[in-house]
C-alpha cells in the first residue's frame, strides 16, 4: 500500500501528443507531482521540450528518447548542486515546443501606404498575403514571449508579427522605387527583401518565417476607374476606333441607355448628311460660277483644323480653334484635356499639341 502510494506520486513517464493545429507551447501538466529519477522523458519529431527549474530556464531537449538521469541534464545537474549524481525526485516545469511550421497566417495593411510613384506621383496603395511561421530556438521564445503561459497559440504572436510585417513592407515598396504598375510583376523579389528585413526581427522571438508571400497590391478605388479610362482612350488608338468601340458596344446592347444614345447620335448624324444633300429647300445647292475663259480656278481654300475632346469616356466636337479658345477662356479646357484631330498618332494632351498656344495668352489689361 505505501509503495503504490509513492509510485503514484512519482511520474515516471513524460511526453505529449498534439491534437491540435495552433498550439504552440503546451506545459507538460504535473499536478503536484514530483518526477521521479530515471523518467522517460518522450520528445517526437516537430517538437522540444524545455526544463524551467525554480523559475530559472535549465535543459532543452530535441526530439528523442531520454532517461532523465544526471550524465543528460547537465545544467539541472548545476542548478541543483547535484556534484555526485542524485537519485531523488524532483520538481520542474516541463514546457512542450511545437517547432513545426505554423502555415496560411494572414497579413494586410490596415490602412493605406503613401509611397511617390515616378509616374504618377503620390499613391496610396493597399496589399495583403499570407506568411508561415516555426519556433528556431526554443528558450528565447519560451522567455520572450511565453513567459508562464500554460498553453499558448499562434494567435497570440500572429498580430505583432502582422505589424512587423506591414513596418518592413512600408519601408521596403518606398526604398524600393518600382512603378505601380509593375509591382505586380514584381511580388516574389519584393517578397524576399521583405523576408530578408523581417527575420532578423523575428529573431529576437525566437521565430523565423521560411514563407512570404505578396497576393495582391492595390490602389485606391477612384484611381483604379481613372486609369481604367486611360486604358480604353490607350485601346481605342484613334477617334475612328474609339467610336467604332462605343458603337459596337451600343448596338450589342440596344436597350441599354448607351445603345439608346449612340443609335440616336448615328441617326441625327445621318440626317445631318441628307439635309447637307437636298439644301433647305428641297432641291441641291446651285453649283459655283465658272471661272472667266483662259483663267486658272482659284486655289481651294484651306481645310480647316476641327479637334475632338475625350471627356468621361465619350467624345465631343468637331470644335474649330476659336471655339477652343472660348472653352479654354472659360476653364472648360485644360492643357491636361485629351484632344485629337486628323492626322494626329492617337490622342493626346492639349499642351502637347498646336493647341498649347490657346493657355499662353496673356490677359487682356484691366479696363482703367
Amino acid at each position: 500500500m505505501v509503495f503504490d502510494f509513492l509510485k503514484g506520486e512519482f511520474i515516471d513517464v513524460i511526453s505529449w501528443l498534439d491534437d491540435t493545429r495552433d498550439t504552440m507551447v503546451w506545459r507538460f501538466e504535473r499536478r503536484g507531482q514530483a518526477i521521479k529519477y530515471g523518467a522517460k522523458l518522450t520528445v517526437r519529431e516537430g517538437q522540444a521540450a524545455v526544463f524551467v527549474h525554480e523559475g530559472q530556464l535549465a535543459d532543452v531537449f530535441g526530439p528523442g528518447l531520454y532517461m532523465l538521469e544526471t550524465n543528460n541534464m547537465p545544467i539541472m545537474t548545476t542548478l541543483q548542486h547535484w556534484d555526485h549524481g542524485f537519485s531523488s525526485p524532483f520538481k520542474s516545469e516541463i514546457y512542450f515546443v511545437n517547432t513545426t511550421r505554423f502555415n496560411d497566417q494572414k497579413w494586410g495593411t490596415k490602412n493605406p501606404i503613401m509611397c511617390r510613384d515616378p509616374e504618377f506621383g503620390p499613391v496610396r496603395i493597399r496589399a495583403y498575403g499570407t506568411y508561415s511561421m516555426r519556433v528556431s530556438d526554443p528558450a528565447i521564445f519560451l522567455r520572450e514571449i511565453v513567459g508562464t503561459d500554460g498553453e499558448f497559440t499562434s494567435d497570440e504572436i500572429s498580430y505583432q508579427i502582422r505589424n512587423i510585417i506591414v513596418q518592413e513592407f512600408s519601408q521596403t515598396i518606398a526604398r524600393s522605387g518600382i512603378p505601380v504598375l509593375d509591382m505586380a510583376a514584381n511580388t516574389r523579389d519584393l517578397g524576399k527583401i521583405v523576408t530578408t528585413a523581417i527575420n532578423p526581427l523575428v529573431a529576437e522571438y525566437g521565430l523565423i518565417l521560411p514563407e512570404f508571400y505578396i497576393e495582391n497590391i492595390s490602389l485606391p478605388e477612384e484611381v483604379e476607374k481613372v486609369l481604367d479610362k486611360r486604358t480604353g482612350v490607350g485601346i481605342a488608338g484613334d477617334l475612328n476606333k474609339y467610336m467604332q468601340f462605343n458603337a459596337a458596344e451600343g448596338m450589342a446592347n440596344p436597350a441599354s441607355g448607351a445603345g439608346a444614345m449612340i443609335g440616336a447620335g448615328m441617326a441625327a448624324g445621318m440626317g445631318a448628311a441628307m439635309a447637307q444633300q437636298v439644301g433647305p429647300w428641297g432641291a441641291p445647292p446651285a453649283a459655283p460660277a465658272a471661272p472667266p475663259v483662259g483663267m486658272a480656278p482659284p486655289p481651294p481654300p484651306p481645310a480647316a483644323t476641327v479637334w475632338h475632346l475625350a471627356e468621361g469616356g465619350t467624345t465631343k466636337g468637331p470644335f474649330d480653334e476659336a471655339a477652343l479658345g472660348q472653352m479654354a477662356a472659360a476653364g472648360q479646357l485644360s492643357p491636361a484635356s485629351m484632344v485629337w484631330t486628323a492626322g494626329q498618332d492617337g490622342w493626346k494632351m492639349a499642351a502637347d499639341t498646336a493647341l498649347a498656344r490657346l493657355f499662353d495668352t496673356p490677359p487682356p489689361p484691366p479696363v482703367a
